[in-house]
């Protein structure tokens, strides 16, 4: 059965607006909440502020009480895997073993370049991400680690305390259908695949099937963008995102319309095989739009009476 989340931007609005949107967020009924790993605004100006990913993943963490917490996703290549592996332990504590890490190879070259971080080539950054996935999980479950391999080298690394969680998903943002599709499906619990069409999504998710040791072991999930609109999409999309609307997907891939419209198009994902539809907000957040969605659209997909009853409890 098809779950729901909502996926925020860090960028262009307050720590009290991320706050007040995801503890609404949690009371509508959505139960995943999650953040994005940028430094530099992707979506605005380029003097829009930008809060940091782990330091919100944390927040977000504390702030909530039932939703699975997430990452989508952090970049294997701004922080070594085992400072990444000790803070995911430490939010996982925090939250009561809610965490759920996404990781990605890392695509915003100019973050890359103002930092002085190294953008390598696709082969290397996914070899990378690789690395780091496996680092994270022998960490989280090992004693003692030791590891040696093309990007890092560990000799006696420990992360303690380990994770609530015996084994914390690891989600792998890789869209990559010649090599990223491909590692997913080697060492990911979940893959996440964002801005695409319900059909672009399921020809993916049949190549991560594939390719996985244990398909019916591995969750997927589909971040999109929601703008609910009774008037011409094309419009709608670029009143909500201006000059970004093609970044984000355009048209084919954003929940798109009217209810019924956004119902339908929805459907096609979970009909495409999603276990989880991941709902993009950027700032200023549409906690209203999110509202009709947990009201009218997910309980006729999910059954979910959490989110149905989202309206009489709120």
């Amino acid at each position: 059965m098809v779950a729901f989340g909502v996926h925020f931007g860090l960028e262009g609005c307050s720590i009290g607006d991320l706050r007040a949107a995801w503890l609404r967020a949690e009371a509508i009924g959505y139960d995943w909440l999650s953040v994005w790993d940028h430094f530099h605004a992707t979506m605005g100006p380029d003097d829009t502020g930008v809060f940091e990913a782990i330091a919100c993943h944390a927040a977000l963490a504390e702030a909530t009480s039932r939703v699975r917490v997430g990452s989508l996703v952090y970049s294997a290549g701004y922080r070594h895997p085992a400072v990444l592996a000790n803070a995911a332990a430490t939010i996982d504590h925090i939250s009561g073993g809610r965490l759920e890490l996404g990781i990605g190879a890392g695509w915003l070259q100019a973050e890359y370049a103002a930092y002085g971080i190294p953008f390598e080539a696709p082969g290397p950054r996914l070899r990378r991400l690789r690395e780091a996935v496996e680092i994270i999980r022998l960490l989280w479950t090992e004693d003692v680690v030791s590891f040696e391999g093309e990007f890092y080298s560990l000799a006696g690394a420990r992360c303690y305390p380990k994770p609530v969680q015996a084994a914390p998903r690891i989600w792998v943002g890789a869209p990559g259908e010649r090599t990223g599709i491909k590692i997913a499906a080697q060492v990911a619990d979940g893959w996440n695949c964002t801005a695409v069409s319900p059909e672009i999504f399921a020809r993916k998710r049949q190549i991560l099937l594939d390719h996985a040791p244990e398909p019916e072991r591995l969750l997927t999930s589909v971040t999109v963008g929601l703008v609910l609109s009774e008037g011409d999409p094309g419009r709608a999309m670029r009143e909500r995102y201006g000059e970004f609307a093609d970044l984000v997907g355009g048209v084919d891939a954003t929940l798109v319309g009217s209810v019924p419209e956004v119902l339908d198009r929805c459907g096609r994902y979970v009909e495409a095989g999603a276990d989880w539809i991941i709902l993009r907000q950027l700032a200023p957040f549409d906690m209203e739009s999110l509202e009709t969605f947990g009201a009218e659209v997910a309980p006729a997909l999910s059954g979910s009476p959490a989110v149905a009853s989202a309206r009489s409890r709120n």
